[in-house]
């Protein structure tokens, strides 16, 4: 028996939010729906409109069930995000955009009580990238509005909870450098205890368990069957990994593309993870640690793209190589493996706007290529996200590992399908056999001058 197969799955990302149904059995999506996933700057900080999204939400269910059946619903979100509730499950405080900068204000308080690097596998990270901090600003500047906080939700589990009124969290939400799991005892930090802030979890629950079905009202306004199953949620890099963890034998990497670059290493050697570079353990759906490095790469090439034009042509690259032109990091400071670079343009005087875009996409392979190095990667390298259809990227990216780098066959859905297997893992697709070996001495002639004009410090 097949069991769940046409699977709703809600994707919220820094930049969009998607809504797909998606079919396990066919391994693509039926239908999609999607809207940017604006900041709105007016109110106490900048923060997501969560009401603009859960109408998006049940809008999207509504059209998805009157022309489809719906099995279930699974959900997959960015990271750096929670929601604070009180008693009666309301928002306490906005859902906050980690790239605001008040969680710095309180920085050094925060330092002073925040878990070392060796008990969570988080570096300490500008803005509100750990998420403990961001909690902890909100409890400081806003104490008689936080004294109302009963939960504090991880984000996909809060639109869990919304379709479905069971709390929960979990650990790929918790476990991606928020400053609140300690990945070796498999618990909360240190942090979370010091603050007084575990009897605000709720209990945790595994990505792949079925919560309950939708509530009434979410049955009523979008015609889903009233026992629709709601499974807990991912993280979205966790999601473009649960594929592969079934149908790989390790070692190899997984390298999630979106607004954030985020490589993990499965069966990879051993190696010391620098917490100054933006390498960091998270934690998979099965629990067990991760290591990963990352940088904000689809931010970077969406920045860059402005001067980009028309499809490049092997003469675009052929220029680019002879010329070695090249861009250096880093166009988003702040992190990465480079955090404190400034981004620099070398032998790029006259470059055609296709050329800038060839010598773009190597840069991206290039700071990829260094993450996959910090975390001790090894074997084939499994690609997910819109960077898979670059081929220049790809064929930058295997001359300078010398690695085999694989394309998913999902073309930009990982995440969609990571977050679907979740309701039916017996239904995971076989492991993609496409990839891209690239040997030409240009490219690593070129892939070598980069890393010797960077040098290996991230200062």
């Amino acid at each position: 028996m097949v069991g769940a197969r046409f699977i709703a799955v809600i994707d919220i990302g820094k930049t969009n939010a998607k809504l797909a149904l998606f079919d396990l059995v066919e391994q693509h999506e039926v239908m999609r729906f999607s809207t940017p996933n604006d900041i709105v700057k007016i109110g106490v900080y900048p923060h997501y409109s969560i009401e603009h999204l859960w109408a998006f939400i049940i809008e999207g269910l509504q059209t998805l069930s009157a022309k489809h059946a719906v099995d279930a619903i699974s959900i997959t979100t960015h990271g750096a995000c929670a929601v604070v509730l009180d008693e009666a499950g309301k928002l306490v405080l906005p859902v906050l955009d980690y790239e605001y900068t008040g969680p710095d204000t309180t920085a050094l308080a925060y330092d002073a009580l925040r878990p070392d690097f060796s008990q969570t596998g988080a570096p300490r990270l500008p803005v509100g990238l750990n998420l403990g901090a961001q909690i902890y600003w909100q409890a400081k500047a806003f104490p008689e509005k936080f004294a109302q906080v009963r939960w504090i939700l991880t984000y996909a589990q809060y639109w869990a909870y919304r379709l479905s009124g069971i709390l929960a969290n979990e650990v790929t939400s918790l476990g991606c450098h928020t400053d609140l799991w300690n990945y070796n005892a498999q618990d909360y930090s240190t942090l979370v205890d010091a603050l007084g802030w575990r009897k605000l979890m709720p209990p945790l629950r595994c990505a792949d368990e079925r919560l309950g079905p939708v509530l009434p009202d979410v049955a009523r306004l979008t015609g889903l069957k009233s026992d629709t199953p709601v499974y807990c949620g991912i993280h979205d890099s966790n999601a473009s990994l649960y594929p592969h963890l079934a149908a790989r034998t390790p070692p190899f990497a997984v390298v999630s593309t979106g607004t954030w670059v985020i490589c993990m290493a499965i069966g990879g050697v051993a190696v010391t993870l620098d917490a100054a570079r933006d390498t960091l353990v998270n934690v998979n759906a099965r629990g067990e640690p991760l290591p990963s490095a990352r940088f904000m790469g689809g931010r970077e090439y969406q920045i860059l793209s402005i001067e980009f034009g028309d499809i490049p042509t092997e003469a675009d690259t052929e220029r680019v190589l002879a010329r070695q032109a090249m861009l250096l990091p880093s166009v988003v400071g702040g992190c990465g493996p480079f955090p404190n670079h400034k981004m620099k343009w070398l032998n790029a005087e006259g470059l055609s706007a296709g050329q800038k875009q060839i010598a773009a996409s190597y840069y991206l392979a290039m700071m990829t290529a260094t993450c996959l190095s910090l975390i001790g990667a090894a074997g084939p390298i499994i690609l997910e996200g819109p960077f898979s259809e670059n081929l220049a990227y790809m064929q930058m990216l295997s001359a300078t590992t010398g690695r085999d780098v694989v394309p998913s066959d999902a073309k930009g859905t990982g995440a969609t399908q990571g977050a679907a297997l979740l309701c039916n893992p017996a239904l995971s697709p076989p492991a993609a056999t496409h990839s891209v070996r690239e040997t030409r001495t240009e490219l690593r002639k070129y892939a070598a001058l980069w890393q010797a004009k960077i040098g290996s410090s991230p200062h």
